[in-house]
C-alpha cells in the first residue's frame, strides 16, 4: 500500500481516485478546487481530503493530477500552494491531464529540481473507462520511474505503456485524438448517408461492423447517434481543447493534418449549435441540422 494524493475530481478524476482507494488499496488524500466535491469523495470512499494541493501531496509517495489544461496544471503543481512545494524527495508526480508536451517537459524539469520524479500519463477511454477502471494510459518519462509507478496506475487501467521520454505520453494522446476525430466524422457521414439512402441503419452496422469499417466508435456509438442522443461521454468543448493542442504541436513539428483541422472546425459548428457539452459523436447533428 502506498500513500497517494489525487488532485482534480472531475468526471475522470473522481472515479480514478476511487479505484486507487478501493482496487489499489492505497491510502488516498484528495484535493479539488470545489471543496464540496472533495468532501463527497472522501465520504463515498472513506478517504481523506485536503484544503490545498500542497497539503494533499505532503508525505505522499505518488501524487496524481487530472485537471483541465496547461494553466490549471501549472497552478496545482508549481503555483501558490502547488503540490511540488510539499512533495518529498523520491516521490512521483503523475499527470493524467491531457495537456501539451511542452508543459510535460517543463514539469519534468521542475520536479527534478526538487528531487521528485515525473510521469506524463494522459488517458483514453472516457468517463465510462474511468468509472470501470479500464483506461488506456500513455506515459512519458524515465523507465525506472515508470516501472515504480505502473503497479499503482494499474488500479484504474487496462493498458499502461511507456512511450518514451517526458512529453511522449502527451504526444501519443495527440495521435489518439487525431485518429478519433477523423474516425467519428467518417462514421457520422456514413450514418447520415445511410439514412438519406433509406437503409436500415441497424442492419447496415450489423454487417459492416464485422468488416474493415468496424471500430469502437461504431460498436458503442451508432445507436445513440442514430437516435440523436449525444450525452454519452467526452464533451465537444474538451475535444476542441485537445485538438487545439494537437494543431499547435503540428505547427511546431511540421506535421500536415488537413482532416484534423477541418474536423476541429466542424466541432466549432457544433458548439455554435449549443452542443458544447454534447459528446464527440454529435458531428452527426451538424450534418442533420
Amino acid at each position: 500500500m502506498a500513500k497517494v494524493a489525487f488532485i482534480g475530481l472531475g468526471v475522470m478524476g473522481f472515479p480514478m481516485a476511487g479505484h486507487l482507494k478501493t482496487k489499489g488499496g492505497h491510502d488516498v488524500t484528495v484535493y479539488n478546487r470545489t471543496a464540496e466535491k472533495a468532501a463527497a469523495w472522501a465520504e463515498k470512499f472513506s478517504g481523506k481530503s485536503a484544503p490545498t494541493p500542497a497539503e494533499a501531496a505532503a508525505g505522499a509517495d505518488f501524487v496524481f493530477v487530472c485537471v483541465g489544461n496547461d494553466e490549471d496544471l501549472r497552478s496545482v503543481t508549481s503555483g501558490k500552494d502547488g503540490a511540488l512545494h510539499r512533495m518529498k524527495p523520491g516521490s512521483v508526480l503523475i499527470d493524467n491531464t491531457t495537456a501539451s508536451a511542452e508543459v510535460a517537459r517543463e514539469l519534468y524539469a521542475a520536479a527534478k529540481e526538487k528531487g521528485v520524479d515525473f510521469i506524463d500519463a494522459p488517458v483514453s477511454g472516457g468517463q465510462a473507462g474511468a468509472e470501470n477502471g479500464v483506461l488506456t494510459v500513455m506515459c512519458g518519462g524515465d523507465e525506472a520511474v515508470f516501472e515504480r509507478a505502473r503497479p499503482v496506475i494499474d488500479a484504474y487501467a487496462r493498458m499502461v505503456g511507456l512511450m518514451g521520454p517526458a512529453g511522449s505520453g502527451q504526444l501519443t494522446k495527440m495521435v489518439n485524438q487525431i485518429c478519433i476525430a477523423g474516425l467519428v466524422q467518417g462514421l457520422a457521414e456514413g450514418l447520415h448517408f445511410g439514412k438519406r439512402a433509406g437503409l436500415d441503419i441497424e442492419k447496415v452496422v450489423e454487417v459492416i461492423s464485422k468488416g474493415a469499417a468496424g471500430s469502437w466508435q461504431m460498436e458503442n456509438r451508432h445507436k445513440t447517434m442514430n437516435a440523436g442522443k449525444y450525452d454519452f461521454g467526452f464533451a465537444v468543448d474538451w475535444m476542441r481543447k485537445d485538438l487545439g493542442i494537437v494543431l499547435t504541436e503540428a505547427r511546431r513539428n511540421g506535421a500536415k493534418l488537413p482532416v484534423t483541422a477541418v474536423v476541429d472546425q466542424f466541432y466549432g459548428d457544433v458548439q455554435a449549435m449549443g452542443g458544447n457539452r454534447w459528446d464527440t459523436s454529435s458531428l452527426l447533428a451538424r450534418l442533420e441540422k
